[in-house]
């Protein structure tokens, strides 16, 4: 049986604990509500040139671009975003398990597939698995500017346009509320699913110079605005999967020393029982 300076150790050591996921639990919220908005605020620039590129592939010209042709698929390239810190709940063991699964279940050889991973997690994980690894990056900021990843993204999509690989598939957290996310995977080249939106798409345009030229010049621009589009949408995830997962740890240390409170008052009082026992015992022994 623990001593009743075992014990007190313990919710000495409870209680700190609890200070400091409560205190990660305020920080994360905070940084949830800022992620957020800036996540939402840059739907509107993606809508607008999604509009746009869809409006002219739309046009009826013979417009042929190898970001809108589909090929072969010889090569494939994972896209994971994850985050640089743990203490996330399975923010990170959730998209990484997607991942995973899908290319164990889709290759039997590593001459099929690449991976470009955001976040210091999922770049250990594949590592660790002797996963080839094209391009990586760790260290962003919890609301990442465009010029961060602008490099990765560049030559993520030139990849493709290179054909080094064939198809570029994204898996990401999708943030839905502060108390649910949802693994997400989104194929973000070839662009194929641009004719679902032509039938939302009802303005006129008229383009300088032309079609094909502008086409050149949006169509990287829109790729690489959905992988910065999900990694915006995966910090916003990011912290509120900290905030639930630093929440949920301060109640657990709650009960853990109202627990453990409630065992040392019953040994202090066992002690005192014992040593009153034995006084009253000695006494006798005298008479």
């Amino acid at each position: 049986m623990a001593s009743l300076r075992d014990i007190k150790n313990r919710i000495n050591s409870t209680q700190k604990t609890k200070q400091i996921t409560n205190a990660m639990h305020m920080v994360s919220a905070s940084k949830m509500n800022k992620a957020e908005s800036g996540a939402k605020s840059f739907v509107p620039y993606s809508e607008k040139i999604q509009e746009v590129v869809s409006e002219i592939a739309a046009s009826g010209e013979d417009l042929e671009h190898p970001m809108l042709q589909e090929r072969e698929v010889k090569k494939t390239a994972y896209f994971v975003i994850t985050s640089d810190r743990g203490l996330a709940g399975a923010f990170n063991s959730n998209v990484l398990r997607a991942a995973y699964r899908t290319i164990q279940e889709r290759h039997n050889s590593k001459d099929e597939y690449t991976v470009i991973v955001a976040g210091r997690i999922g770049r250990d994980f594949f590592k660790k698995r002797n996963i080839p690894i094209a391009n990586e990056i760790v260290g962003l900021n919890d609301q990442p500017n465009f010029s961060e990843i602008k490099d990765l993204t560049a030559e993520t999509v030139q990849m493709f346009i290179d054909e080094e690989v064939d198809e570029i598939n994204l898996f990401y957290n999708h943030f839905i509320s502060a108390i649910s996310q949802e693994v997400t995977s989104k194929k973000v080249l070839p662009l194929t699913d641009l004719s679902d939106s032509n039938k939302k798409v009802t303005s006129e345009y008229e383009y300088e110079p032309n079609q094909h030229q502008i086409l050149d010049v949006l169509l990287p621009q829109y790729a690489e605005s959905l992988i910065y589009g999900a990694l915006l949408d995966s910090k916003a995830s990011e912290h509120a999967s900290r905030m639930t997962a630093m929440r949920s740890a301060t109640d657990n240390a709650n009960e853990l020393i109202d627990d453990l409170s409630l065992q040392y008052n019953r040994a202090r009082q066992a002690s005192i029982t014992q040593e009153i026992t034995e006084i009253v015992g000695g006494a006798a022994a005298q008479e």
